[in-house]
Parts: C-alpha cells; structure tokens; sequence
C-alpha cells in the first residue's frame, strides 16, 4: 500500500507519462521493506514460485550485498496485466519518484513491443498454479526426487525457440504406404538406353530421392531447435515430470523476450524517467539528488557493458539522427565530411522514430540497424582481450566493425550455444541426437558433459551431441553411466546440416 504522499506522486508521474505518449496496462505500486524485496526478486520478481533451494540461494546473496552495503534493490516490475511493480520503502523521495518514472516507461515496453507481444499477460496467477502443483508432487513423490528433477530441466531451460510463438508450423502429410519411388526413365531400345538414361546421372537422381524419403522418414522431419519441448513431448517420462518440464519451459518463454530486449528496455526507462524528473518532476531541490543517483545508473564499469548506458544514448542517438535528418541515400552518399557534420534538415522525426523502434525491435535488430562508427566513438566503445605475454587484460580493436559484430555475437541468443534435436530414434535405439549448429567458436566441454548427463537422466535413453571441436566433428555421448566420444567424419555431419534454418 502506498502512502498518501507516494500515491499522489505516482498519480501526477502517470499523468506526466501519458501526456509523453507512454502506453502502459494499469499499474500497481507496493512499498516493501528490504527484507521483502529481497525475498521478492529472489523468486524473480513473483510473490510466489514453487519451492526450490536456488530462491533461498538467491535471497542469502541478495540479503548479504545490502546489508554489506554493495548493492540495493531501486525497483521491480512484472510484465502482467495490471503491472505489479515494488517501490524499496527506505529508498528517499528522489528516488522513490525517478522508480515510479522508470516503471511507467517499462511497462510501456511489455506492452508495446513485439516481443511481449506472445507472452502470457496473466503469468502472475500460472507462477501461483505453478507453485500449487508442484507442492503437490512433493507431497506425493518426496522433495528429492523433485527437487532433482527441477534440477536438470532447469540446466536445460535455454533450450527453447524463442521465435516459436511467432512461427505457424505445418507438418508436412507423410503416408507410410506409399511404395519406394522409382525414377522415371526415358523409352528408349535397348542398345540406346546407356545413352539416353547414363548411369552415372541416374545414380545422382534416384540418391536425391532417397535423400528425401530419408528426411520424410527422419524423426523429427527437421531439426527442433525447441529442444525441451521435443523432450516435454516425446521423452520417457512420467505423468507428474513431465508437467514439471512443462512448467519450466514454459516460465522460460515467458522470460525469454526479456533477455532478448534487455538493453532496449533498460535503456527506454532510462530515458524516459530522465525526461520525467528533469523536465518536469523533480524539484529545484531534488536535482542534484537526482543527477548523482542517475550517474550511478548510467556508470560503466571497466570491461562491463551496462545496458542502461547503451540503451538511453543510443535512443537519444535515434532521436537526435531523425530530427535533424541524418539518414537515408542523401545523407549517406554525402562526401563532404564538413557538410556531413553540420548535416540538419530539422525535420522534428526524432520522437515518432524512437516509438517505432521500441515497438519493432529487440537488442539484436537494435544494434544492428542503429548502432554507428559515430555512436560508437562517442562514446568510446572498444573489444578488449587478455593479452597472455602480459598476463592482463587489454583493449584489442577500436575499430567498428570489431565493436559491433563483437556486440551481436554476445546478444545473439545471449550468447548461448544453437542447438538442435535432429534425431529421436538414432542409431535405431531411441537415442536423442542433439547438434550444435557451429558458429566459429567451439563448445565448453564440461558444459556440455553436463547437459548429456542431465538431458539423459530426462530423456530416459542415451543422448548424444554432435559438434565441431577445432578442425574434427565429434560426436559426444552418454549412456547413463559413462561418457564417450567418437570422431566423424564430415559427410556424416553434413548429413543433418543443409535442414537446419
């Protein structure tokens, strides 16, 4: 519940907000003390999770870093209709107000862009239900064996298509009667025959036929990059586990756009609490109050990318550009760097421009079609490396492309490894193959130990993993009890490579 002061800030912060142009569900506000809000975000931000250790791992950390004074807790909000948001009651007003902006701009974002566009909007009351069933497993089956098994499709909950919900898939009609198909031959007698239909030519047709009753008959069809939705559907599991992945997999969709917006989110809010408070909220008194706790927001730590900073400059960036025009084939075809620098045709877009792109991309497509050499020498950007004959870390490139393709390569699928299921029945034994889709950089071995050991213990058979170690295919195994692996070669790899999107 909010005090008298606090709900009339909120009040007069929403009006300011709407009359900005943000568009955002109904919002509800709770103040909690520390303890609270620790407790809170330890569960991500739900009031109720089910139970598992990891929260009271998480809340032990979170409880620690303020009370030793390293870290505090300025705000949460829930993407949900209405919004939940939690206000830190010791916070002072400045702030309390800079949070109650911040909020305002967030759940704008979940509203409008097309990320959140899929998401589940009552997710507040499914986490209760979640909650719900899965004490009612504990209580049937025992903490241990839940507990464990919530384990290992956690270590896995990365799994997913995160364009799934966007995708309308088909499957393809297969007839298991149909005889073998025969290749169609040119009449001809018999002595011409060698002439008309030359082996060698319908060898190479009657193989991409077989080629492709192979794929129809493959399980699946084509490689799932869903892979715990594959495991949920066609795993050995019983009833009760495969709700549990269910469950897990389907909190993870829910996260996932997220992790996919995360400095476009951050950096929308930045910019809008600022234009708030400095505009229009915060009084002469509180400015300066105001102005330390941004520049705590915005700091970059050494090596550190801070999405707020990114995100506000770069949206600022946007603006500043489609104001004074500078886009499109005029200004990009201008060699005159003079004229280029002084390049302003006022053309007031700059507002318009920057609710479209908040409401059309994630990190991805924002770095990419946004980010520039200018921008990126504004504000100082650089790839750094560890130099080993110095035994430190050091700047490695300030050259743009470097920065940029450096950038995207951490924000694509954050960083994770593709991976694919491209075989349920391998090897004829109901073994799962699974196959990184190789991306220039190789896979961490233990890491990927650990997903055969826990995707085996959920699939209920031997799992395998096929990936590039160096300049060598490699296919990685494990039977439930012991680890091998084996080297292929690349005919055999590619044998799964052209389906995969």
């Amino acid at each position: 519940m909010l005090t008298p002061e606090l709900q009339e800030y909120k009040l007069s912060i929403e009006e300011i907000a709407k009359g900005y142009g943000l568009d955002f569900f109904e919002t509800i506000f709770e103040v909690l003390n520390w303890e609270q809000i620790c407790e809170v975000a330890a569960r991500g931000g739900f009031p109720t999770r089910y139970p598992h250790w990891r929260f009271g791992m998480e809340y032990d950390k979170l409880v620690k870093g303020y009370s030793y004074g390293m870290q505090r807790i300025y705000e949460m909000v829930i993407n949900n209709d209405p919004c939940y948001a939690y206000l830190l009651s010791s916070n002072p007003i400045v702030d309390q107000k800079t949070v109650i902006g911040h909020v305002y701009a967030h759940c704008d974002f979940f509203k409008n862009n097309l990320s959140f566009s899929k998401t589940n909007r009552k997710m507040i009351d499914d986490m209760a239900n979640h909650a719900v069933r899965v004490r009612k497993y504990i209580d049937k089956y025992g903490v241990e064996a839940v507990e464990s098994f919530i384990d290992r499709c956690l270590s896995l909950d990365n799994l997913i298509d995160p364009h799934a919900p966007f995708i309308r898939r088909q499957a393809k009609p297969r007839d298991k009667d149909i005889p073998p198909q025969e290749l169609p031959r040119i009449k001809a007698k018999k002595y011409m025959d060698r002439y008309i239909n030359p082996k060698e030519f319908m060898d190479r047709q009657q193989k991409k036929i077989d080629d492709e009753k192979l794929k129809e008959s493959r399980f699946p069809p084509e490689p799932v990059r869903d892979v715990l939705g594959f495991m949920q559907q066609h795993a050995n599991l019983k009833e009760w586990q495969q709700d549990v992945l269910g469950i897990i997999r389907e909190e993870a969709y829910y996260f996932a756009p997220q992790w996919q917006t995360k400095i476009m989110n951050e950096g929308w809010a930045t910019y809008w609490h600022s234009k708030i408070m400095t505009e229009k909220s915060a009084t002469s008194a509180e400015i300066i109050d105001y102005a330390k706790t941004y520049s705590g927001v915005v700091a970059m730590g050494q090596g550190q990318l801070n999405p707020y900073k990114i995100g506000v400059e770069l949206f600022r960036h946007i603006e500043e550009r489609w104001n004074q025009g500078r886009f499109g084939e005029e200004y990009e075809n201008c060699d005159n760097l003079t004229e280029k620098l002084n390049w302003d045709r006022q053309l007031g877009l700059g507002r318009e421009k920057i609710f479209q792109v908040r409401m059309l991309h994630n990190d991805v497509t924002f770095i990419d079609e946004f980010l520039t050499p200018e921008f990126a020498k504004e504000q100082k950007m650089f790839t750094f490396g560890y130099n080993d004959s110095r035994s430190r870390w050091e700047i490695a490139s300030r050259e743009f492309e470097e920065i940029k393709q450096k950038l995207l390569y951490q924000l694509t699928n954050a960083g994770q490894p593709f991976i694919y299921a491209v075989d349920g029945n391998f090897k004829n034994r109901g073994e799962l193959l699974l196959k990184h889709q190789h991306e220039g950089v190789d896979l961490k071995l233990d890491f990927a130990a650990a997903t055969l050991e826990n995707g085996s213990a959920i699939w209920g058979r031997p799992v395998n993993l096929m990936t590039r170690v160096g300049d060598k295919w490699m296919i990685f195994s494990f039977d439930g009890t012991s680890h091998e692996r084996t080297e292929i070669e690349d005919e055999q790899a590619r044998e799964y490579q052209p389906h995969l999107q």
